[in-house]
């Protein structure tokens, strides 16, 4: 093959080019990446935009994602307690129209370093425990109650939005539908129950509280509580009244109950569910007639949907596992305010 003069010098003059653009690119992209680290780093950060009519929270309130986590996650500080609280009148009607100048809050017995937020609460999303007493003592009104619990669960639950497990309970506690939000599903666990057995009430609460609502907590809002059908007696628990109620404290539960004796008497049973409600801000209800069963659940389903929230920073905080007091007191003469007592700060 002939190559002439030409062709040789075209051939070099390619080569050289070549040789120049490459070195030019490389140059131009090491020139580009400098420029960029010089950037202020909050110019780099300000890629996250607001949606209209949203406000952010204050950058001091959350923690970021890690750089390798290709999603924006947003913490609630450690330091920062949500209580949920309900605040009646003399009748037991729910007030709603106070704000946080109508009550004192007193944290571990000191005022709170400051109140982050306040607001009424009518629409969080519900996650409920139905426990039915199925033991032997029971059993004249069991039937009633399993309709009374059905209608409540039919009447409270959104689907899509609630959802709710049944567990009934005698010498132990067995679930017959765990989280749905199906009525027709929770329907079917209240109807696999049967009368018969003993009494472990102390051992249902505490493996609900902790096997259910404390295992499945999210950070996301959400209104957690039981509903406790029983005549409040215990003959079989290993766990005792005060272990079951630090693990609903743990677990932010609210507790409600409704008393199945019908004999009129104030009984052992009787002070048992009503300490159960007060030590978690829930409620105890002692309907006298089959009747007022429906009545009690009708006040219940009200109560969870009308409450307030308060969020505030302790002061002295310290996140060492320790239990911490709650007390919530309205400056308004005529009100009643019902909140847990407590909580267990995180252990960091």
């Amino acid at each position: 093959m002939y190559i002439t003069e030409d062709a040789v010098s075209t051939w070099q003059g390619v080569k050289i080019l070549d040789t120049l653009g490459t070195k030019y690119i490389r140059r131009f992209f090491c020139l580009a990446l400098t420029s960029i680290a010089a950037l202020p780093v909050q110019a780099q950060q300000s890629t996250f935009v607001a949606s209209p009519g949203i406000a952010l929270p204050a950058a001091s309130s959350y923690t970021g994602s890690d750089s390798t986590d290709p999603l924006l996650t947003i913490k609630k500080r450690v330091d920062e307690v949500n209580v949920l609280f309900i605040a009646t009148d003399r009748r037991g009607k729910f007030v709603r129209n106070l704000n946080q100048n109508d009550f004192a809050i007193l944290d571990d017995h000191k005022p709170p370093q400051s109140i982050v937020n306040f607001r009424r609460e009518t629409d969080l999303p519900l996650e409920l425990g139905l426990l039915v007493d199925t033991s032997g003592s029971v059993r004249g009104r069991f039937d009633f109650e399993q309709e009374a619990a059905t209608s409540f669960l039919e009447h409270t639950l959104r689907a899509h939005f609630d959802r709710a497990f049944v567990m009934g309970f005698n010498g132990r506690g067995q679930i017959t539908q765990d989280f749905t939000d199906s009525v027709t599903l929770l329907r079917t666990g209240v109807q696999k129950l049967h009368a018969g057995g003993g009494t472990a009430l102390y051992d249902a609460i505490y493996r609900a509280c902790k096997d259910r609502l404390l295992k499945d907590k999210s950070d996301r809002p959400i209104r957690r509580a039981i509903i406790i059908v029983s005549d409040g007696e215990d003959n079989q628990s290993e766990y005792s009244r005060a272990q079951a109620i630090e693990m609903a404290q743990r677990a932010e539960v609210l507790i409600y109950a409704i008393s199945t004796d019908d004999s009129g008497l104030v009984l052992r049973g009787d002070k048992a569910l009503q300490q159960l409600a007060d030590a978690t801000g829930g409620r105890a209800f002692f309907p006298f007639k089959m009747k007022d069963i429906k009545n009690s659940f009708a006040a219940i389903e009200d109560e969870l949907r009308s409450q307030y929230v308060v969020s505030y920073r302790p002061a002295d905080f310290d996140a060492d596992g320790r239990y911490r007091s709650i007390e919530i007191t309205a400056l308004k003469k005529d009100l009643q305010v019902r909140a847990r007592k407590g909580y267990f700060a995180p252990r960091q």
